[in-house]
C-alpha cells in the first residue's frame, strides 16, 4: 500500500449539514428556523437561563455563605514525613514537590507537628504550627519562614 492509496473506511467521514441550500436539501428557505418569531430573526434567541420573564432559577434559589477572595489555602505536611531526608538537608516546597510529597500548587506550605522528627533539618515553609516548630528545634534543626 502506498500513501496515495490510503482512504477512509466506509462511513468514517460524514458530510456536514448544509443549511439553507435550496428546497431539495430538506433544509432550505427558513434553514430550520421556522417562520417569523424571535428565533427566526438574525441575532434572535434568549440568553442562557432566561425563562420567558419568569423569575429565573438562579434568582429563586437562596444564596448561601461567603467566599473570601483573599483566602489563602495551605498545603499541609506533618513533621513525621520529613524523616525521609538526610541530616542537614534544606527542605522547602520545591524539594517536596520534586519528591512527590506535594502534588497540587497551593498558596503556601504549612508544617504541622504530628509524629516524631529524628533528623536535624532546615525546614523552609510559609507557616509552622507551634508543635511542629518545637519538634524541628528539638531535633536540632532550623525553622525558616519564607
Amino acid at each position: 500500500m502506498k500513501l496515495h492509496e490510503l482512504q477512509y473506511s466506509e462511513g468514517a467521514r460524514k458530510a456536514h449539514y448544509r443549511k439553507g441550500r435550496g428546497i431539495g436539501s430538506g433544509n432550505g428557505k427558513t434553514a430550520g428556523a421556522g417562520h417569523k418569531g424571535q428565533n427566526a430573526r438574525s441575532g434572535g434567541g434568549v440568553r442562557l437561563g432566561f425563562e420567558g420573564g419568569q423569575l429565573p432559577l438562579f434568582r429563586r434559589l437562596p444564596k448561601r455563605g461567603f467566599k473570601n477572595v483573599n483566602h489563602i489555602t495551605y498545603a499541609t505536611i506533618n513533621v513525621s514525613v520529613l524523616n525521609r531526608y538526610e541530616n542537614g538537608t534544606v527542605v522547602n516546597p520545591a524539594l517536596l514537590k520534586e519528591d512527590g510529597i506535594l502534588t497540587k500548587e497551593y498558596d503556601g506550605l504549612k508544617v504541622l507537628g504530628n509524629g516524631k522528627l529524628e533528623k536535624s533539618l532546615t525546614v523552609q515553609a510559609h507557616k509552622f504550627s507551634k508543635t511542629a516548630e518545637e519538634a524541628i528545634l528539638a531535633a536540632g534543626g532550623k525553622v525558616e519562614v519564607i
